[in-house]
């Protein structure tokens, strides 16, 4: 048997660079993801261009492109954010 990666919902989205993200999950991961030039063919192809990137939203518990009608499944976006995991610091009591 194999074993799936999990599926956890993305609950928020920042825009941390032209075709990077930093998304958070629903168990509190946080991490970024780094999209490649390479990656934008095909359908994804309008992404090139960082302002339609910038209209990334999320919908069903993962990020889309509504106007492009796209998305990405949710499970590899995890995976990724989980290997560039970020830690937010404490917050400092007043």
């Amino acid at each position: 048997m194999v074993d799936l990666p999990p599926l956890v919902h993305v609950t928020h989205v920042e825009i941390i660079g032209q075709h990077e993200l930093r998304l958070t999950f629903e168990d509190g991961v946080i991490g970024d993801v780094a999209f490649d030039d390479s990656e934008w063919t095909g359908v994804f192809e309008p992404l090139r261009d960082p302002q339609r990137f910038a209209a990334v939203s999320i919908e069903a518990g993962t990020i889309v492109w509504p106007k492009d009608g796209l998305d990405m499944a949710p499970e590899p976006l995890y995976a990724e954010a989980r290997k560039h995991q970020v830690s937010l610091p404490s917050r400092i009591p007043a």
